[in-house]
């Protein structure tokens, strides 16, 4: 180091907000602007199971676009990895728009206007692999890029021109061309794979298991609801998985659902009830006005809740703070909101919703979809936290036995799993994650002979999730025996 005397100043490196990483897995599905990834259409960036770390990384492989709208995944982005309340991930997000095929038929013409040549223009939808300016050639006349920050189309000129104007032209993506037949998708006999379908490969591809599962923007769509539902039981033939969904705030006959009853019978009507979800509603508002989808504000607050327990999934998100300054009910609603007390008349009902509360926003309902108030339902339906601690243990149990499928099994092999599988119980029970006895067992009932000369063997467990305190009341009342210290002799 160089010998100093005084006072100096060195401008470093920037720092960009760190992201807490995770295993548990939550998964999104939607459209992200690859269109202003170039290469893009030599890259597996449609249909395709994607793993983000941070926002570098979302804007580097997907894309980043403040038209949310269009763009429905840049939504989760930005809940994750743009976070007042601690950035979370990975994430692992299926891109359906495909710039060859969602895309307009005509070309846009625009005119360049050079300042010290360089100009810049706002655009989400431009394909940058079309841009072409009429005998000038990329690389040699002009380079080509994008700033995410300003959402804008970046072009400097590497040599001088007599003009300061230059006539451009490109293809623009159609968002609005993708349909929630492609959010649902298929699996083809050539071993295709699309949309939901695509959440088959995240096993494959990354060696993850989906733990959370939304898609705002097209999750308030039902048949899209009903798939996510269906794509989390069994996944792979193994994996359970819990979906977060959201109820709309205008339906499919233009009309607003602004109440709380409108909310509670659209949920109804429409089925939305799954013991695998956790439905949501209205959205919410952040303090730059940034509106988000409160199934994506569950799904990062899961993700964090999970993170902070070892990756446990055996307390709910509900009463956690979120990034948040208001509840949202549309752009031309003149609704004030609610208060936590009006916000239980949704919860009753199984739907999740946001509130002011103990001086923060925080989420607010711990049931799943499939709960109603004195209604009749499977206990394990309670509570969002009962059905994802079901779902750990045979999704652990799944993952540690796996490699020792087709090994021999003998009485000795089969008490090894059983003392595994009781240490692992007495560990949850040991976190406050169970309560009680947990049991596990090896049956003669459950393991008759021809199904052991078989080789299939089966192991009961019986455990009991840890309840969440939904609420607690404190009785007081007066009495006048205070009055009788006034005549108490000292």
């Amino acid at each position: 180091m160089a010998y100093k005397h005084g006072a100096y100043g060195e401008i470093g490196d920037s720092k960009v907000a760190s992201t807490t990483q995770a295993d548990v897995v939550a998964a999104y599905i939607g459209t992200a602007p690859v269109n202003l990834i170039r290469g893009y259409a030599d890259m597996d960036l449609v249909n395709m199971p994607i793993k983000l770390t941070d926002m570098g990384d979302a804007q580097s492989k997907l894309g980043y676009a403040q038209n949310w709208a269009d763009f429905t995944l840049c939504e989760a982005f930005a809940q994750h990895f743009d976070n007042t309340v601690g950035n979370v991930g990975p994430i692992y997000v299926v891109n359906v728009l495909d710039p060859d095929v969602h895309k307009d038929a005509e070309k846009t013409t625009k005119t360049l206007t050079f300042k010290n040549n360089r100009t810049e223009f706002e655009s989400s939808d431009i394909i940058l692999d079309t841009f072409a300016i009429a005998d000038k050639a990329e690389g040699v006349d002009y380079s080509l890029s994008y700033n995410f920050t300003k959402g804008t189309v970046v072009v400097q000129l590497l040599e001088d021109l007599e003009t300061d104007s230059l006539e451009c032209t490109y293809n623009t993506v159609d968002a609005s061309a993708v349909e929630s037949d492609d959010i649902i998708g298929q699996e083809t006999a050539d071993g295709q794979y699309t949309g939901l379908h695509a959440m088959s490969l995240l096993y494959q591809y990354h060696n993850a298991v989906l733990n959370i599962l939304a898609a705002p923007g097209w999750s308030h769509i039902p048949e899209v609801y009903k798939a996510m539902v269906s794509t989390v039981q069994k996944l792979n033939g193994h994996w359970d998985g819990f979906v977060n969904a959201d109820i709309p705030l205008v339906d499919s006959q233009s009309q607003k659902i602004d109440t709380i009853a409108k909310a509670q019978e659209w949920a109804e009507e429409n089925g939305y009830n799954s013991e695998y979800s956790k439905v949501y509603w209205p959205q919410v508002k952040d303090g730059s006005g940034r509106v988000f989808h409160l199934s994506t504000v569950g799904s990062a607050t899961m993700l964090r809740v999970d993170l902070e327990n070892g990756g446990v999934p055996f307390e709910s998100p509900s009463n956690k703070a979120i990034m948040a300054t208001a509840q949202y009910f549309g752009a031309d609603s003149k609704s004030r909101g609610f208060d936590q007390q009006t916000a239980n008349s949704l919860n009753e009902k199984g739907i999740t919703t946001a509130c002011f509360w103990a001086g923060q926003w925080v989420l607010w309902g711990p049931h799943t979809a499939a709960y109603t108030y004195n209604g009749s339902m499977d206990a394990r339906a309670i509570f969002d936290n009962n059905i994802r601690m079901l779902m750990h243990i045979t999704n652990s149990f799944q993952l540690d036995h796996g490699t020792e499928i087709d090994s021999p099994m003998t009485p000795q092999d089969k008490d090894t799993i059983l003392n595994f599988e009781k240490q692992k119980l007495d560990t949850l029970l040991g976190i406050g994650a169970l309560i009680g006895t947990p049991t596990v067992e090896f049956l003669e009932s459950a393991n008759p002979t021809s199904d052991m000369m078989n080789g299939d063997f089966v192991w009961d467990i019986s455990a009991t999730p840890t309840p969440p305190f939904k609420s607690g009341t404190v009785r007081v009342c007066y009495t006048d025996e205070g009055f009788q210290s006034f005549f108490e002799s000292e």
